[in-house]
């Protein structure tokens, strides 16, 4: 399912043919532990394939991820705004965010390259040639 402009929800192309459990995982902030709850308070069977589902039973699962709490847009704004907090306040945290450096304590000596970006190539200073005087 994704957010339509509306506010409702879809199934994707792709989770179309996949089961319930695995299509509801397509979603940002619904992994597996969570699509099983979903599935549990909304009495859908999580084997069943999305297509063979029913439109009771597609209400029933966006009914209860309504009720659930933030996901996709709402979640990602979220995160996004207690990041800022953290820069605005110059907490540690927020530093190492601004600065785009490993914010949990990881080592920068070396690796940590996925936050650094590429390696900045050192270029050697040309040697200035010495004239006879």
């Amino acid at each position: 399912m994704k957010r339509n402009q509306n506010g409702t929800y879809c199934w994707r192309r792709s989770a179309r043919n996949k089961q319930a459990r695995i299509a509801l995982t397509y979603i940002f902030g619904i992994g597996d532990p969570r699509a099983a709850k979903i599935l549990e308070k909304a009495n859908v069977d999580p084997f069943k394939k999305v297509q063979d589902l029913g439109e009771d039973e597609v209400n029933r699962i966006r009914q209860v991820i309504e009720d659930e709490g933030n996901v996709e847009g709402d979640l990602r704004k979220d995160t996004s705004m207690h990041i800022k907090r953290l820069i605005d306040i110059q907490s540690y945290r927020g530093n190492r965010h601004r600065r785009s450096l490993p914010v949990r304590g990881q080592r920068t000596h070396t690796n940590a390259r996925t936050r650094k970006g590429p390696r900045k190539g050192t270029v050697a200073g040309k040697k200035k040639a010495t004239g006879k005087t």
